[in-house]
This record gives C-alpha cells, structure tokens and sequence, in this order.
C-alpha cells in the first residue's frame, strides 16, 4: 500500500475542510458549479465519478459474469438488507430520534419532514460510488457489478411503493428522470465504455500487461477523483454546516447508525451463510450505503428545497464518503476474524 493510500483519511478529512473552506469563501463558483446539471444529476460531480468507477469496471471480465450465480447467497443477503431491512429500520430510527429523542432541539414543524428526508435516503441503495467502496475492499468485481444493475431494476419498480408506505402517503412523484439518467450515467455508459475500452486492450496485448498498465496509472486518479468530490460535495453543502450545525449533527445520528447497523448485519449474515469475503465486503457496503443524488432530488421535488426534508438527504450527502470509508476499514481489518472457520 503506497503512503498516500495508508493515510487516506487524513487527506478525507483536509478535503472536507477545505470544502468548506472554499465553499465559504467562494460561493459564486460553487454555485456555478451546483447549477451544472441535468434532471438533478451535477454534471461535474458525474464526471469524478466516471473517474472514480471506470478501473473498477476495466477490471471485469464480463463473459465471466455467468459465474456470480455461485455467489447467490451473498446477493440474497444483500437484497434483503437494502429492501426489507434498510427503509424500515431507517424510519424507525427517524421515529426514535427525530419524533421523540431529538425533538425538543429540532423545529417542530420541520419534524415530519426531516423523517421523510431519512426515508427517502435509505429507500434507494446506492448505484455509483458502491464500486469505489468495493473496489478498496478487494471485492469481487463481477458481484458487485451484478448486485448493482439488479438493485436499479427493483428500484425503478420498489422505491415509490417503499416511500409512500413509509410516509403514509397514497402516491409520491418519482423525478424519473433523474433515475433513469443516473442509471444511464453511472450504469450503462460506464460499463459500455469500460468493455469496448478492455476489449480493445486484450486485442492488442493478449497477455494482459497493457491492461495493466492502463489500471496502474488510473489507480492514483481514480482517489483522487474521490477526494476531489468531497472538496465539491461539502463545498456545495459548506454553507448549511455552517449555518446549521446542530440540526445537522443531529440529523447525522440515525444516518450513522443505520449505516453500521446494516452494514454490520449484512457481513454477520454473510458469515453465517459460508459467503466469501470478497463477495461478503461488497454486499455489506452496498446494504449500507445510500443513492443520495436520487433522494435529494425527490426530496426538492416533493417538499420544496428549503424542506427539512431536502436538509436531511443532504446530511447524507455529508457523511456518505466518511463513513463508508470507515466500513470498508472495518471489513478489511476483520478479514482475519471473518475468515476463521468460514465453510465456503
């Protein structure tokens, strides 16, 4: 591991205060920056993204995708995590703190409304940055791939249904468009360019090594597309940390804890259920992690964007990168501990 990964959250965390640093001192740019968009998909943010997801994908051999059916335990897990455990248990949690813990330091007409920003952030698993978290967890490439494109067909079918029984309403407006341009982004284009790019790599060194070559060099631009998305993410959102810091720490609690609560159960049940570890770190990571580009956008659309609503989604804004950074730490310093008496 090269110095400048071994000490990846110290330069996490000067990314995020330098975020916001500039974010206070040059709002103009960030705002123009923010305004970059389609259907509310920021169009710099997408491009780091590519950056950050495309080694990921070059990576996979896609005629050898037929062989994640071996790992169908793990994608069990994984689906019974993200929707029959992810959205519930986050509004209980919302219930526990924002309703009752947490009420007298919130503004009572915002209640309902910061829960329905928490429900919204947990009804989508993530779609994009999952492969930079499996990625740095040694996970499988072909798995992770496939778990994501079957989490985005349940979710074009799942997430309003979840939504509106959760917020005890009888219909919701979906941004559609926004979920089908982020599937497309982040999905489709990316795995298009990354087989034809691969194809035509093999085709001119069938030994491998120039696709070796290719990933050695992307490697250091893919982190530092990741840290330069958290100097945008948190210089977009620096204002708000400044403005309200106590709403946001608050709203951060039932976020953290639904985090590691899921990721948590997802790796035990992995264990249990004789799943590798390269296929049991993913699955944790995709269980916990959050589509927040979706549940900002449906949270603007549906309560205005000066809801608590839109305030609670862009709290996970906040914390998703820190956070599951700190989870794939966790499944990689218990690899030992996992694999002990594993019956694969």
């Amino acid at each position: 591991m090269s110095f400048f990964e071994r000490y990846l959250s110290l330069w996490v965390a000067l990314c995020i205060v330098c975020g916001i640093l500039l974010g206070q001192a040059l709002p103009g740019a960030f705002e123009s920056l923010g305004a970059m968009e389609i259907a509310s998909v920021n169009l710099p943010v997408a491009v780091l993204i590519w950056l950050m997801i495309l080694p990921m994908l070059l990576k996979i051999d896609f005629h050898s995708l037929g062989e994640v059916r071996k790992h169908w335990k793990g994608v069990g897990v994984t689906l019974f995590i993200n929707w029959a455990v992810k959205p519930f248990s986050m509004a209980l949690l919302g219930w526990i703190f924002i309703r009752n813990l947490f009420a007298d330091w919130l503004p009572a007409e915002q209640l309902d409304s910061y829960i329905a920003g928490l429900i919204l952030l947990a009804a989508a698993p993530c779609t994009a940055m999952v492969f930079v978290w499996s990625n740095l967890s040694h996970g499988h490439p072909g798995f992770t791939l496939s778990q994501v494109a079957l989490n985005d067909v349940i979710m074009v079918f799942a997430f309003a249904p979840i939504v509106a029984l959760l917020l005890g309403i009888s219909s919701i407006h979906v941004p559609w468009d926004t979920l089908v341009l982020s599937v497309v982004l982040y999905i489709v284009l990316p795995v298009i360019v990354a087989g034809l790019w691969r194809k035509w790599l093999m085709q001119k060194d069938a030994s491998g090594a120039g696709l070796k070559r290719v990933l050695d060099r992307m490697h250091p631009v893919s982190l530092l597309a990741l840290l330069l998305t958290l100097v945008l993410l948190f210089g977009f959102q620096g204002g708000q940390i400044v403005e309200k810091p106590v709403i946001i720490l608050l709203l951060a609690i039932p976020i953290l804890i639904q985090v590691y609560f899921n990721s948590g159960l997802a790796y035990w049940l992995n264990k249990k259920f004789g799943v590798e570890h390269c296929v049991a770190a993913p699955s944790a990571l995709i269980g916990a992690s959050n589509f927040f580009e979706l549940a900002v956008a449906a949270a603007i659309s549906i309560f205005g964007l000066q809801s608590g609503a839109a305030l609670a989604t862009v709290v996970g804004v906040l914390v998703e990168v820190p956070v599951m950074l700190s989870v794939v730490w966790i499944v990689n310093r218990s690899k030992p501990w996992y694999e002990t008496n594993l019956k694969v």
